[in-house]
Formats: C-alpha cells, sequence, structure tokens
C-alpha cells in the first residue's frame, strides 16, 4: 500500500464537465498571461462524470520506454496488471510483446508526436488511427491545454476518433493539475524545463491504484549490472537536452521504492 501523501496534495487528473466551465477562460499557467476560452463546441467534448477514482484499482503497471525493458521477458508480468499505462504510442507489437506486453488500458500522446509523425492530422488521418487501433479499447490523454500549440491538435485527435467511429475514449489533462505535478515534483529535486509524461503518469497511478509497479523506467546508459542499453527499448534516440531530468525522476522512485510506496523494476521479470 503506497502512502497517501502524494495523492493528497494533487487535483485530480481528469476532471469533469462541472469543473469546466462553459465560457471560462482556461488559465493555461504553463503560458504565462495565456488564455484559452471553453467554446460551447469544446465543452461537450469534456466527460459528464469522472472517468476514475482514487484507489480504483489494486495493482497498476506503468510502462515507461526505456532500454532497461529489452530482454526483460516482462510482458506477461504487466500485462497480469489490473490497470496498465503506456507513455506516447510506444510499440508494442509482437516484435516487443514479451518483454513490454500488450495490455493497454490508457496511453498518453505527446502533441509533438501527432505534429511530427502525423502532419498535425491536417491531411491524412489514417496512419493515426490504425496506429491508435494497436491498442484496442485504451483511453487516450493528451495534455491540450498545456500551452497552446498544444490545443488545436490535442483537440483534433476527438474529431478524428469519432470519424472513424471508434469507441477509444479520449482525455484531457487539467492544466491545474499538471502545474499541481509540476510544482510537487519541484518540491522532491526534480528540476526541469518540464517534467516527463512517464511522472505524470506514475503520479497519477499513485492516486488511483493500491499498488504501482513501475518498469521501463531509468535514464541512465547503463542498468545496474553496468551493461550498456539503448535509451528506448524500440531505438535509441536521445531526448532534447536539458529539457527534463530524467536521473532525478528515476533517483525519486528509487527512494520511494525504498519506503515502500511503489516498486521499480529493473532486472530480469521470472
Amino acid at each position: 500500500m503506497h502512502s497517501p501523501d502524494v495523492a493528497m496534495r494533487l487535483l485530480s487528473f481528469s476532471p469533469p464537465r462541472r469543473t469546466r466551465h462553459l465560457g471560462q477562460n482556461c488559465d493555461m499557467k504553463l503560458t504565462p498571461a495565456v488564455y484559452f476560452q471553453i467554446s460551447p463546441e469544446i465543452f461537450n467534448i469534456f466527460p459528464k462524470d469522472m472517468p476514475y477514482s482514487r484507489s480504483q484499482f489494486k495493482k497498476c503497471a506503468v510502462v515507461g520506454n526505456g532500454g532497461i525493458l529489452k530482454k526483460s521477458k516482462c510482458g506477461k508480468e504487466i500485462d497480469s496488471a489490473d490497470f496498465v499505462y503506456r507513455c506516447n504510442l510506444p510499440p508494442i507489437s509482437e516484435k516487443y510483446v514479451a518483454d513490454v506486453g500488450m495490455k493497454t488500458d490508457v496511453v498518453t500522446i505527446n502533441p509533438s508526436i501527432i505534429t511530427e509523425r502525423f502532419q498535425k492530422l491536417e491531411k491524412w488521418r489514417k496512419p493515426f488511427y490504425d496506429v491508435l487501433q494497436g491498442y484496442e479499447n485504451a483511453s487516450i490523454l493528451l495534455p491540450a491545454f498545456y500551452n497552446t500549440r498544444n490545443t488545436d491538435v490535442s483537440i483534433r485527435v476527438k474529431y478524428v476518433l469519432d470519424d472513424f467511429e471508434t469507441q477509444q475514449s479520449v482525455y484531457y489533462f487539467h492544466p491545474q493539475y499538471l502545474i499541481n505535478v509540476s510544482r510537487f515534483w519541484l518540491i522532491q529535486g526534480v528540476r526541469a524545463k518540464r517534467i516527463s509524461s512517464g511522472l505524470i503518469l506514475v503520479t497519477a497511478a499513485l492516486e488511483l491504484c493500491d499498488e504501482v509497479h513501475l518498469y521501463g523506467f531509468w535514464g541512465f546508459p547503463m542498468n545496474p549490472s553496468g551493461i550498456f542499453i539503448t535509451h528506448h527499448y524500440y531505438d535509441n534516440v536521445k531526448p532534447r537536452p536539458g529539457f527534463h531530468a530524467m536521473p532525478s525522476e528515476i533517483f525519486n522512485f528509487i527512494h520511494m521504492h525504498s519506503k515502500g510506496i511503489l516498486r521499480v523494476h529493473t532486472g530480469m521479470c521470472s
């Protein structure tokens, strides 16, 4: 059982419509003095009720994309969790299933992925839809109101899924939640231009799950045994320097592991 300390300091991550009012100015505090007015059209895509509640799930797996997952054989263990989070549309094909599993309940999408891989969904939308079908009925989670660059393209995801009549739900982080999460982790020593999607998901999991298990979270070029590993389990593309503070995030996870708040998996799974 994790400590409630983290959860009690944060705002729930997926607010219902009543917390976002029609005509309200949505304060994008991460881009100062910028507001986005909630139109009737945008208001109608927000959920009427909270999709999740605190301590709703017993065992959750949050799957990062670190190269430490390669040859881990953790796929079955990940898929055995009651709820599985994944970050930023990672590949979960047969090539990787033994190490990372297939089950996905929530997957985040960084808007930059939509911009760079799918040309902002302004032309061919079928490739994006096809990628999402690999996650079956997983809910899609985006930071639509993080800053003005993210909003239009994130809202477009909902329209694409509606066009293809999929049953997948689309949710957006409340901007105040992202502010609260960033401030909380800053107090814990995570000093970064922007915290990672993985850290945000771990925070959400601590609110929603009795047990939180982390896989694929490792911010170093070597594993604990001193063997060099790729940055991701599927490629070796490095992140933009100075953007995230991955080592600091990992040190926090390891500290929480030592306190029994969550469990970090860094070795082979049985």
